[in-house]
Protein backbone atom coordinates (compact mmCIF):
# COMPACT_ATOMS: atom_id res chain seq x y z
CA UNK A 1 0.00 0.00 0.00
CA UNK A 2 1.55 3.59 -0.70
CA UNK A 3 1.71 5.54 2.83
CA UNK A 4 -1.97 8.08 1.25
CA UNK A 5 -3.58 4.63 1.40
CA UNK A 6 -2.34 3.91 4.90
CA UNK A 7 -2.97 7.30 6.26
CA UNK A 8 -6.20 7.63 4.56
CA UNK A 9 -7.31 3.83 6.18
CA UNK A 10 -6.52 5.46 9.54
CA UNK A 11 -8.33 8.64 9.33
CA UNK A 12 -11.47 6.47 7.60
CA UNK A 13 -10.82 3.92 10.78
CA UNK A 14 -9.90 1.17 8.35
CA UNK A 15 -6.88 0.81 10.04
CA UNK A 16 -5.91 1.72 13.55
CA UNK A 17 -2.84 3.76 14.77
CA UNK A 18 -0.48 0.74 15.60
CA UNK A 19 -1.30 -1.08 12.35
CA UNK A 20 -0.78 2.25 10.18
CA UNK A 21 2.46 3.43 11.91
CA UNK A 22 3.81 -0.78 11.26
CA UNK A 23 2.61 -0.30 7.71
CA UNK A 24 4.59 3.15 7.19
CA UNK A 25 7.38 1.98 7.96
CA UNK A 26 7.96 -0.66 4.76
CA UNK A 27 7.07 2.75 3.12
CA UNK A 28 9.51 4.76 1.27
CA UNK A 29 10.60 7.70 3.81
CA UNK A 30 10.05 10.07 0.82
CA UNK A 31 6.35 9.16 0.33
CA UNK A 32 6.09 9.31 4.22
CA UNK A 33 6.97 12.64 4.69
CA UNK A 34 5.04 13.76 1.48
CA UNK A 35 1.66 12.13 2.54
CA UNK A 36 1.91 12.91 6.25
CA UNK A 37 2.08 16.70 5.02
CA UNK A 38 -0.49 16.75 2.76
CA UNK A 39 -2.86 15.01 5.36
CA UNK A 40 -1.30 17.25 8.44
CA UNK A 41 -1.61 20.55 5.83
CA UNK A 42 -5.42 19.84 5.35
CA UNK A 43 -6.57 19.67 9.08
CA UNK A 44 -4.07 22.82 9.52
CA UNK A 45 -5.90 25.16 7.00
CA UNK A 46 -9.36 23.67 8.50
CA UNK A 47 -8.69 24.61 12.00
CA UNK A 48 -6.96 28.32 10.84
CA UNK A 49 -9.81 28.54 8.22
CA UNK A 50 -12.32 28.00 10.88
CA UNK A 51 -11.21 30.36 13.92
CA UNK A 52 -7.72 28.87 15.43
CA UNK A 53 -5.28 30.94 16.62
CA UNK A 54 -1.48 29.35 16.50
CA UNK A 55 -1.14 30.42 20.13
CA UNK A 56 -4.27 28.55 20.80
CA UNK A 57 -3.59 25.67 18.81
CA UNK A 58 0.06 25.07 19.93
CA UNK A 59 -1.54 25.41 23.31
CA UNK A 60 -4.51 22.57 22.93
CA UNK A 61 -2.05 20.50 21.17
CA UNK A 62 0.91 21.04 24.30
CA UNK A 63 -1.73 19.72 26.88
CA UNK A 64 -1.68 16.47 25.45
CA UNK A 65 2.02 16.59 26.43
CA UNK A 66 4.43 14.95 23.64
CA UNK A 67 7.05 17.61 22.73
CA UNK A 68 7.43 16.44 19.47
CA UNK A 69 4.08 17.91 18.43
CA UNK A 70 3.87 21.55 19.01
CA UNK A 71 7.06 22.18 16.88
CA UNK A 72 4.38 21.11 14.09
CA UNK A 73 2.26 23.42 14.80
CA UNK A 74 4.65 25.84 14.57
CA UNK A 75 5.63 25.24 11.31
CA UNK A 76 1.95 24.66 10.01
CA UNK A 77 1.22 28.32 10.84
CA UNK A 78 4.18 29.67 9.25
CA UNK A 79 3.29 27.77 6.16
CA UNK A 80 -0.08 28.83 6.53
CA UNK A 81 1.08 32.20 6.25
CA UNK A 82 3.06 32.07 3.30
CA UNK A 83 1.96 34.01 0.19
CA UNK A 84 -1.08 35.02 1.87
CA UNK A 85 -2.15 38.45 1.59
CA UNK A 86 -3.42 40.34 3.75
CA UNK A 87 -2.73 38.98 7.17
CA UNK A 88 -4.12 40.80 10.33
CA UNK A 89 -0.80 41.69 12.60
CA UNK A 90 -2.47 39.94 15.84
CA UNK A 91 -2.06 36.45 14.10
CA UNK A 92 1.35 37.21 12.17
CA UNK A 93 2.47 38.12 16.11
CA UNK A 94 1.08 34.94 16.89
CA UNK A 95 2.87 32.87 14.20
CA UNK A 96 6.47 34.32 15.02
CA UNK A 97 5.64 33.30 18.59
CA UNK A 98 4.60 29.84 18.01
CA UNK A 99 8.45 29.05 16.28
CA UNK A 100 10.34 26.77 18.71
CA UNK A 101 14.38 27.01 18.31
CA UNK A 102 16.15 23.84 16.38
CA UNK A 103 17.63 21.41 18.36
CA UNK A 104 18.82 17.75 18.49
CA UNK A 105 16.66 16.09 15.75
CA UNK A 106 14.24 13.39 16.79
CA UNK A 107 14.02 9.89 15.97
CA UNK A 108 12.40 9.38 12.50
CA UNK A 109 10.04 6.74 14.32
CA UNK A 110 8.80 8.81 17.26
CA UNK A 111 8.20 11.72 14.61
CA UNK A 112 5.91 9.90 12.86
CA UNK A 113 4.08 8.27 15.74
CA UNK A 114 3.94 11.94 17.04
CA UNK A 115 1.83 12.57 13.67
CA UNK A 116 -0.33 10.66 13.34
CA UNK A 117 -1.51 11.04 16.60
CA UNK A 118 -1.82 14.38 16.41
CA UNK A 119 -3.68 13.72 12.86
CA UNK A 120 -6.25 12.01 14.96
CA UNK A 121 -6.45 14.88 17.48
CA UNK A 122 -6.61 17.60 14.97
CA UNK A 123 -9.82 15.54 13.38
CA UNK A 124 -11.10 15.32 16.50
CA UNK A 125 -11.47 19.12 17.30
CA UNK A 126 -14.07 21.74 15.74
CA UNK A 127 -14.31 24.78 14.25
CA UNK A 128 -14.37 28.20 16.80
CA UNK A 129 -15.45 31.55 17.05
CA UNK A 130 -13.25 33.93 14.57
CA UNK A 131 -11.91 36.61 16.33
CA UNK A 132 -9.16 37.68 14.19
CA UNK A 133 -9.31 37.17 10.60
CA UNK A 134 -7.41 34.32 8.75
CA UNK A 135 -4.52 34.86 7.17
CA UNK A 136 -5.79 35.65 3.18
CA UNK A 137 -9.40 37.10 4.60
CA UNK A 138 -10.31 40.43 4.57
CA UNK A 139 -9.30 42.39 7.61
CA UNK A 140 -11.60 43.94 10.39
CA UNK A 141 -10.77 47.00 12.00
CA UNK A 142 -10.50 46.77 15.80
CA UNK A 143 -10.36 50.19 17.25
CA UNK A 144 -8.18 50.35 20.46
CA UNK A 145 -9.80 52.60 23.27
CA UNK A 146 -7.29 50.98 25.64
CA UNK A 147 -4.94 53.20 27.41
CA UNK A 148 -0.98 52.06 27.20
CA UNK A 149 0.44 54.21 29.22
CA UNK A 150 -2.28 52.79 32.11
CA UNK A 151 -1.80 48.92 31.39
CA UNK A 152 1.73 49.63 31.75
CA UNK A 153 1.94 51.33 34.83
CA UNK A 154 -0.57 48.45 36.01
CA UNK A 155 2.04 45.56 34.32
CA UNK A 156 4.54 47.33 36.79
CA UNK A 157 2.66 47.20 40.08
CA UNK A 158 1.83 43.50 39.36
CA UNK A 159 5.43 42.88 38.86
CA UNK A 160 6.34 44.24 42.12
CA UNK A 161 3.18 42.03 43.67
CA UNK A 162 4.71 38.62 42.13
CA UNK A 163 7.96 39.82 42.98
CA UNK A 164 7.96 40.55 46.59
CA UNK A 165 7.95 38.11 49.61
CA UNK A 166 5.61 40.24 51.62
CA UNK A 167 2.02 39.44 51.58
CA UNK A 168 0.92 42.78 52.97
CA UNK A 169 2.92 44.81 50.10
CA UNK A 170 1.91 42.32 47.56
CA UNK A 171 -1.65 43.15 48.50
CA UNK A 172 -0.97 46.48 48.77
CA UNK A 173 0.53 46.80 45.24
CA UNK A 174 -2.38 44.53 43.46
CA UNK A 175 -4.97 46.88 45.39
CA UNK A 176 -3.37 49.48 43.32
CA UNK A 177 -3.72 48.23 40.13
CA UNK A 178 -7.54 47.14 40.41
CA UNK A 179 -7.70 51.40 41.15
CA UNK A 180 -6.18 52.32 38.38
CA UNK A 181 -7.97 50.10 36.11
CA UNK A 182 -10.90 51.30 38.21
CA UNK A 183 -10.62 54.91 37.53
CA UNK A 184 -9.48 54.18 33.67
CA UNK A 185 -13.10 53.11 33.40
CA UNK A 186 -14.77 55.88 35.27
CA UNK A 187 -12.92 58.16 32.58
CA UNK A 188 -14.00 55.92 29.38
CA UNK A 189 -17.52 56.05 30.58
CA UNK A 190 -17.42 59.49 31.35
CA UNK A 191 -15.49 60.92 28.10
CA UNK A 192 -17.50 62.00 24.99
CA UNK A 193 -19.75 59.79 22.77
CA UNK A 194 -17.67 57.07 20.98
CA UNK A 195 -18.88 53.83 19.52
CA UNK A 196 -17.28 51.23 21.63
CA UNK A 197 -18.14 47.77 20.94
CA UNK A 198 -17.75 44.71 23.31
CA UNK A 199 -15.33 42.13 21.98
CA UNK A 200 -14.25 38.33 22.74
CA UNK A 201 -10.73 37.16 23.71
CA UNK A 202 -9.78 33.46 24.37
CA UNK A 203 -7.25 32.98 27.19
CA UNK A 204 -5.79 29.73 27.93
CA UNK A 205 -6.43 27.93 31.30
CA UNK A 206 -3.99 25.11 31.48
CA UNK A 207 -4.28 21.60 33.89
CA UNK A 208 -4.18 20.91 36.75
CA UNK A 209 -6.97 22.63 38.52
CA UNK A 210 -8.38 23.89 35.46
CA UNK A 211 -12.19 24.40 36.93
CA UNK A 212 -10.84 26.30 39.58
CA UNK A 213 -8.11 28.47 37.46
CA UNK A 214 -11.24 29.13 35.25
CA UNK A 215 -13.64 30.07 38.47
CA UNK A 216 -10.80 32.93 39.23
CA UNK A 217 -10.92 33.91 35.62
CA UNK A 218 -14.43 34.38 36.31
CA UNK A 219 -14.33 36.42 39.05
CA UNK A 220 -11.59 39.01 37.81
CA UNK A 221 -14.13 39.37 34.55
CA UNK A 222 -16.97 39.68 36.60
CA UNK A 223 -15.46 42.16 39.00
CA UNK A 224 -14.16 44.19 35.63
CA UNK A 225 -17.48 43.96 33.85
CA UNK A 226 -16.90 41.32 31.62
CA UNK A 227 -17.93 37.45 31.69
CA UNK A 228 -16.38 34.54 30.43
CA UNK A 229 -17.21 31.00 28.89
CA UNK A 230 -15.13 28.18 30.23
CA UNK A 231 -14.65 25.23 27.15
CA UNK A 232 -12.76 23.06 28.96
CA UNK A 233 -12.52 20.21 26.33
CA UNK A 234 -10.45 23.26 24.25
CA UNK A 235 -8.54 24.16 27.13
CA UNK A 236 -9.36 28.00 27.18
CA UNK A 237 -11.94 30.46 28.45
CA UNK A 238 -13.89 33.11 26.10
CA UNK A 239 -13.71 36.20 27.70
CA UNK A 240 -16.33 39.15 26.62
CA UNK A 241 -16.30 42.37 27.46
CA UNK A 242 -15.08 46.19 26.47
CA UNK A 243 -11.50 46.22 25.08
CA UNK A 244 -9.98 47.57 27.30
CA UNK A 245 -11.14 45.46 30.47
CA UNK A 246 -10.78 42.43 28.60
CA UNK A 247 -7.06 43.50 28.36
CA UNK A 248 -7.35 44.56 32.60
CA UNK A 249 -8.64 41.28 33.33
CA UNK A 250 -6.09 39.05 31.50
CA UNK A 251 -2.77 41.30 33.20
CA UNK A 252 -4.57 40.86 36.36
CA UNK A 253 -5.52 36.92 36.01
CA UNK A 254 -1.94 36.10 35.00
CA UNK A 255 -0.39 38.14 37.98
CA UNK A 256 -3.39 36.43 40.39
CA UNK A 257 -2.43 33.21 39.45
CA UNK A 258 1.34 33.65 40.04
CA UNK A 259 0.58 34.76 43.11
CA UNK A 260 -1.99 32.36 44.50
CA UNK A 261 1.02 29.24 42.88
CA UNK A 262 3.12 30.91 45.44
CA UNK A 263 1.28 30.87 48.44
CA UNK A 264 -0.44 27.87 47.78
CA UNK A 265 3.06 25.97 47.16
CA UNK A 266 4.16 27.68 50.65
CA UNK A 267 1.25 26.11 52.63
CA UNK A 268 0.35 23.39 51.46
CA UNK A 269 1.01 20.02 53.90
CA UNK A 270 4.03 18.21 53.91
CA UNK A 271 2.50 14.43 53.23
CA UNK A 272 0.26 12.72 50.98
CA UNK A 273 -0.30 12.90 47.55
CA UNK A 274 -4.49 12.89 48.15
CA UNK A 275 -4.36 14.95 51.04
CA UNK A 276 -1.91 18.08 48.89
CA UNK A 277 -4.96 17.75 45.80
CA UNK A 278 -7.26 18.43 48.20
CA UNK A 279 -5.65 21.30 49.88
CA UNK A 280 -4.79 22.52 46.35
CA UNK A 281 -8.52 22.42 44.73
CA UNK A 282 -9.85 23.92 48.17
CA UNK A 283 -7.06 26.59 48.28
CA UNK A 284 -7.99 27.46 44.72
CA UNK A 285 -11.69 28.03 45.34
CA UNK A 286 -10.91 29.88 48.10
CA UNK A 287 -8.53 31.95 46.85
CA UNK A 288 -11.21 32.60 43.73
CA UNK A 289 -14.10 33.32 45.92
CA UNK A 290 -12.39 35.94 48.39
CA UNK A 291 -10.35 37.24 45.61
CA UNK A 292 -13.74 38.44 43.20
CA UNK A 293 -15.06 39.99 46.80
CA UNK A 294 -12.06 41.99 47.30
CA UNK A 295 -12.20 43.26 43.23
CA UNK A 296 -15.79 44.31 43.60
CA UNK A 297 -14.90 45.99 46.64
CA UNK A 298 -12.26 48.19 45.48
CA UNK A 299 -14.24 48.38 41.75
CA UNK A 300 -17.52 49.33 44.35
CA UNK A 301 -15.63 51.84 46.71
CA UNK A 302 -14.91 53.94 43.25
CA UNK A 303 -17.63 54.07 41.75
CA UNK A 304 -19.56 54.96 45.12
CA UNK A 305 -20.11 58.76 44.67
CA UNK A 306 -20.96 58.35 40.73
CA UNK A 307 -24.62 57.47 40.57
CA UNK A 308 -24.65 59.19 37.11
CA UNK A 309 -23.05 56.49 35.40
CA UNK A 310 -25.53 53.70 36.74
CA UNK A 311 -27.10 54.00 33.20
CA UNK A 312 -23.99 54.29 31.11
CA UNK A 313 -23.00 50.65 32.88
CA UNK A 314 -26.25 49.13 33.04
CA UNK A 315 -25.98 49.86 28.78
CA UNK A 316 -22.59 48.87 29.01
CA UNK A 317 -23.17 45.19 30.84
CA UNK A 318 -26.26 44.22 28.64
CA UNK A 319 -24.43 45.12 25.41
CA UNK A 320 -21.17 42.46 27.15
CA UNK A 321 -24.25 39.92 27.42
CA UNK A 322 -25.84 40.14 24.29
CA UNK A 323 -22.38 39.76 22.48
CA UNK A 324 -21.89 36.93 24.89
CA UNK A 325 -24.96 35.16 23.93
CA UNK A 326 -24.59 35.66 20.46
CA UNK A 327 -21.43 33.33 20.36
CA UNK A 328 -22.67 31.20 22.64
CA UNK A 329 -26.78 30.92 22.66
CA UNK A 330 -26.69 28.01 25.09
CA UNK A 331 -24.17 27.64 28.00
CA UNK A 332 -24.17 25.19 30.74
CA UNK A 333 -23.49 26.51 34.19
CA UNK A 334 -20.79 24.74 35.72
CA UNK A 335 -21.02 22.37 39.04
CA UNK A 336 -18.71 23.92 42.02
CA UNK A 337 -15.54 22.40 42.95
CA UNK A 338 -16.28 20.19 46.40
CA UNK A 339 -14.11 21.93 49.31
CA UNK A 340 -12.32 18.65 50.92
CA UNK A 341 -9.84 20.43 52.83
CA UNK A 342 -10.85 23.21 55.04
CA UNK A 343 -7.14 23.43 55.87
CA UNK A 344 -6.78 24.58 52.07
CA UNK A 345 -9.83 26.43 52.24
CA UNK A 346 -8.56 28.91 54.94
CA UNK A 347 -5.64 29.09 53.44
CA UNK A 348 -6.91 29.89 50.25
CA UNK A 349 -8.99 32.38 51.86
CA UNK A 350 -6.04 33.88 53.40
CA UNK A 351 -4.16 34.51 50.96
CA UNK A 352 -6.37 35.73 48.89
CA UNK A 353 -6.63 38.54 51.25
CA UNK A 354 -2.84 38.77 51.16
CA UNK A 355 -2.53 38.84 47.30
CA UNK A 356 -1.75 41.80 46.04
CA UNK A 357 -4.69 44.49 44.78
CA UNK A 358 -3.78 48.42 45.46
Amino acid sequence: MSARTIIDGLRSGALGHEAALDALTGVTAADVDIAMRVALDAEFDRLFRSGWQPLELQRAVARRGNPLQPPLVADAAAAFLRGKSPVDPRWQDQAGVTRTPEGRRPDRIAVLDASLDLLAELRRLPGIEILIPPPGTPLTTVPRHGDSKMLDRVRALLAKAEATEFPAEAESYSAKAQELITRYRIEEVTAPAVDLTPFARRIGVDHPYESEKASLLDAVARANSCRTVWSPELGFSTVFGFDADIDAVELLHTSLLVQANRAMTRDEPGKGRARVKAFRRSFLVAYAHRIGERLRQVAEREFAERDDLLPVLRTRDIQVREQMEKVFPRTVRARGSRIDSLEGWESGRAAADEAELR
